[in-house]
């Protein structure tokens, strides 16, 4: 086996529908601006909205080719345990069916492996350092500037030079020839506004995992700066803390973050990387974002603001997985990363029943 293309993403999807009951086929509502239908399942044995869910996406950015395998792999590993009755082994991290029974029963595990199909192909086929989607719209019919970047296109503090202190250097761009380009506005993408459609589609999502690579880190929310659970006024819906974000042990701004939650997030992720420690042995440091670089636009930090712009929405958990030392690790390690990763999701799957 090797890295799947878009084709074979597509094709164990649907399969995986289609022979497990306990899975659901979910076709996303927009397709790419080059027109393919993106799909995801819901893997869960009690009917739609009966439960929490918890929501995985994976494919975001094209270049990092495995998290599409680690989610179809996981969900393949899932469906068949629970059809037969067994547990799940993970090299030196093992899970009893009573385990894979609680997640089947007591959540909908939403999997969506492939958002950025575009992306993937183009990367796969012609570009394999390609990050961005395939959308021509702001590139000036320059074929460099081509695309945006998914993970910076979602509604969090979008407005980054605004928000940022001018010596905070966010990793993201108004530049549409850049890696990191936002786009022309939030959620300007069919790709996010489809991850948007699945948070709303499953109201009870309370858990968030976008599945990136790499750095071998596990990161919790906020990206724009430092956490802090004492100031609630410092918040980044607070415009008077503009042009204050993103600057690292000042005393200008800090994120404010609800000490529970906060707490919440750290076992999680704690959880993620001891249950991935054991198969064999990587360390995978758990963080917040901000530690690795500030930030605006990205999915876990959309996914847990969702609920302080607008009441009416349930709070969502959000993290970031970046697994791995390369984008294209040879295939005999990367089969070794997606039991890794595989067995952290699992993990923390079965914490999240408990909190």
């Amino acid at each position: 086996m090797s890295y799947l293309n878009i084709t074979e993403v597509e094709s164990a999807v649907t399969s995986l529908a289609a022979v497990f009951p306990t899975a659901e086929l979910i076709e996303l509502p927009e397709p790419s601006v080059e027109g393919r239908a993106a799909h995801a399942l819901r893997i869960g044995t009690a009917e739609r909205g009966a439960n929490d869910a918890v929501v995985l996406i994976g494919g975001v950015h094209a270049r990092e080719w495995g998290s599409c395998e680690i989610l179809v792999e996981l969900a393949a590993d899932l469906l068949e345990a629970h059809r037969d009755g067994t547990g799940l082994t993970y090299g030196g991290t093992s899970f009893t069916s009573a385990h894979v029974r609680s997640i089947l029963d007591e959540l909908d595990v939403v999997v969506f492996p492939l958002v950025n199909p575009d992306g993937r192909h183009y990367s796969q086929t012609v570009e394999p350092m390609w990050r961005k989607n395939r959308n021509p719209a702001n590139s000036g019919g320059d074929p460099a500037r081509i695309g945006v970047d998914i993970n910076r296109n979602y509604d969090f503090l979008f407005d980054f030079q605004t928000a940022f202190h001018p010596a905070a250097g966010p990793r993201v761009s108004t530049d549409a020839g850049d890696l990191v380009y936002q786009g022309p506005s939030p959620f300007s993408e069919p790709e996010t506004r489809n991850v948007r459609w699945l948070l709303d589609d499953f109201p009870r999502t309370r858990w968030f995992v976008d599945v990136h690579s790499y750095s071998e880190d596990m990161l919790t929310i906020w990206g724009d700066d430092d956490n802090q659970s004492a100031e609630p006024p410092k918040n980044f819906r607070n415009t008077d803390f503009d042009g204050k974000r993103g600057l690292a042990g000042d005393q200008l701004y800090a994120e404010y973050l609800r000490q529970a939650d906060a707490d919440d997030a750290g076992v999680l992720a704690e959880e993620f990387c001891s249950g991935l420690k054991a198969v064999r042995g990587r360390g995978y440091t758990p963080m917040t974002a901000f530690h690795l670089y500030p930030t605006s636009g990205t999915s876990h930090d959309y996914a847990y603001a969702r609920h302080i712009v607008d009441t009416d929405k349930g709070k969502i958990h959000g993290f970031t997985v970046e697994w791995g030392k390369s984008f294209h690790p040879p295939w005999s390690e990367m089969e070794k990363i997606i039991l890794d990763v595989d067995a952290g999701l699992v993990a923390f799957c079965l914490k999240a029943l408990t909190l």
